[in-house]
């Protein structure tokens, strides 16, 4: 498939780039995405919630009733599960929430995911550009020549640059990656994926490696 290149003044450059369909369109693989989306999203997680157990508690350990007779459930001291202020029963404990998945099922992932976007046109080109320094203003402008103001919208860069990075930081649901980083959770929550020309090639020579 070929996809036209835009200037970031919203024009066409006049050329086209042609995607790679080993990358770009394979047979899209619903199970790899949902573990990649699964493992991103399980990273994501500090795991440090924590609850009390009774020896945890401090608090009196007499107990608070006799045992029977009463005509109520038998109850051990203040602290139990049951009471308010008590302890917490079978209650979480800090945890790792991060598992493996092999390094061919993330990458059929990733190409699944981009192959999502193309085939729905949510995948534009455009031609590498810089910015001599960070400046919001300059990214905006970028987005509104291309009615993608207030739209999820994933740049995607060959290299790190940090006054494009910057430009957009202050900008809501607008991301910046490079080719390297993009993952799988972050393509497809895009509204539209942004990709500079050079990085299409980092992408397609970074797969064709592994």
């Amino acid at each position: 498939m070929e996809l036209a290149v835009y200037k970031i003044t919203g024009e066409e450059a006049g050329r086209k780039v042609k995607l790679d369909d080993g990358v770009f369109g394979i047979e899209p693989n619903d199970h790899a995405i949902y573990l990649d989306v699964k493992l991103y999203r399980a990273n994501q997680r500090q795991g440090t919630h924590s609850s009390k157990e009774r020896s945890q508690l401090s608090g009196s350990r007499r107990k608070i009733k006799r045992q029977k007779g009463t005509g109520t459930a038998r109850m051990g001291d203040i602290k139990s599960p049951i009471l308010r202020g008590g302890a917490r029963a079978f209650g979480p404990h800090p945890r790792n929430y991060s598992f493996k998945l092999n390094k061919k099922v993330k990458r059929l992932a990733r190409k699944s995911a981009l192959t999502y976007k193309v085939k729905n046109s949510e995948v534009m080109i455009l031609e590498d550009f810089k910015f001599d320094q960070p400046k919001t203003k300059n990214y905006l402008d970028i987005l509104n020549k291309f009615e993608l103001e207030g739209k999820k919208t994933l740049l995607v860069l060959s290299e790190v640059d940090a006054n494009i990075s910057k430009s957009a930081s202050n900008i809501q649901r607008a991301k910046v990656t490079t080719a390297t980083k993009v993952n799988t959770y972050e393509i497809l929550e895009a509204n539209k994926v942004i990709f500079v020309e050079s990085a299409v090639k980092e992408l397609e020579k970074m797969f064709a490696s592994l």
